[in-house]
């Protein structure tokens, strides 16, 4: 047996789900892929997968096994990808994950020019607003806004993107132009709301005008935990949105949203690429987080949608 080969193997099964996946990725049969597991496990003397016709899932020990091995296999390529011209030329697959409107506006139309700069990266992307376990999830690094929650993960600072206050066309029609913060928190008008996915409540929004701040809470009637969903409810004229100038700016010149408050300032909302503390962190990781921060660090293009 290839020890190596097989826990290769074992990982990929895992972080694909699926041994014809896992088979497909590294260009090997599935009978192949199969014997590699099922050798590992008699060396092991454990049951690593349990297999179903279903579906394959992971049992206690094969939990516990695979973050090692998978750091095992990850200085492995590093040492194998700092040879030769692997060194000049990064290779291999990276798994990240980004917020919906941070991932179609701004990172993918930049992406040709990492994919120029580095041909042999395969990028997989998850698009969400979720929180993710870097290590549990097995994900390389995570673009997110707000401070950073995990102390235990690195953060490299992106650039901090302003925010305002939108509505359509129609709500305005309907309901008329708030003249204050406050007034968003009366009768008279309703917020769409944002809710955090770390604390599960809606956002609290802190404007300022000079020296006057409120913290507005609103009289929300809708809520989402994603920045696309809550644009949407915008445009369609179920409440007042606060959301990142990225965002609105195409809907702004198209007629189908306008600013509101103008006078007033909401903070900035920090983006970070957030990855774990390793001194072995791969060449393919290094050059990606270097690019990232490169394009998106720097400038501007908090709380709210996005």
């Amino acid at each position: 047996m290839d020890r190596f080969e097989a826990m290769r193997a074992f990982a990929r099964v895992v972080e694909t789900g699926s041994f014809t996946r896992a088979a497909h990725t590294l260009q090997l049969s599935r009978t192949t892929v199969t014997q590699l597991v099922q050798q590992l496990e008699a060396h092991l003397r454990l049951r690593l997968l349990n297999r179903t016709t279903r579906r394959v899932s992971v049992t206690a020990d094969g939990a516990a096994y695979y973050p090692r091995i998978a750091r095992l296999l990850a200085e492995l390529e590093e040492v194998e990808g700092g040879l030769g011209d692997a060194a000049q030329q990064p290779r291999g697959r990276l798994r990240i994950d980004v917020p919906g409107p941070f991932a179609r506006l701004l990172l993918i139309p930049a992406l040709p020019v990492f994919q120029a700069r580095y041909p042999d990266i395969q990028l997989d992307i998850g698009v969400s607003d979720r929180e993710v376990d870097v290590i549990a999830d097995n994900v390389d690094c995570v673009i997110r806004g707000g401070s950073p929650a995990d102390p235990a993960l690195v953060a490299r600072p992106l650039r901090s993107l302003p925010l305002g206050f939108h509505a359509s066309p129609g709500y305005v029609q309907r309901f008329g132009i708030p003249g204050h913060p406050r007034a968003l928190e009366g009768p008279d008008h309703h917020i769409v709301g944002f809710i955090s996915s770390r604390s599960g409540r809606v956002r609290t929004l802190p404007a300022h005008r000079g020296a006057e701040r409120v913290d507005i809470q609103g009289a929300y009637r809708l809520a989402f935990d994603e920045g696309q969903a809550c644009l949407a409810a915008g445009l369609a004229g179920l409440g007042v949105i606060a959301l990142p100038d990225y965002m609105a700016a195409p809907h702004v010149a198209r007629g189908e949203l306008q600013p509101l408050l103008q006078d007033w300032q909401l903070p900035p909302m920090p983006m970070h690429v957030m990855f774990p503390p390793n001194r072995h962190m791969s060449h393919r990781l290094r050059v990606f987080i270097d690019w990232v921060v490169e394009t998106m660090g720097g400038g501007s293009p908090g709380a709210g949608c996005g």
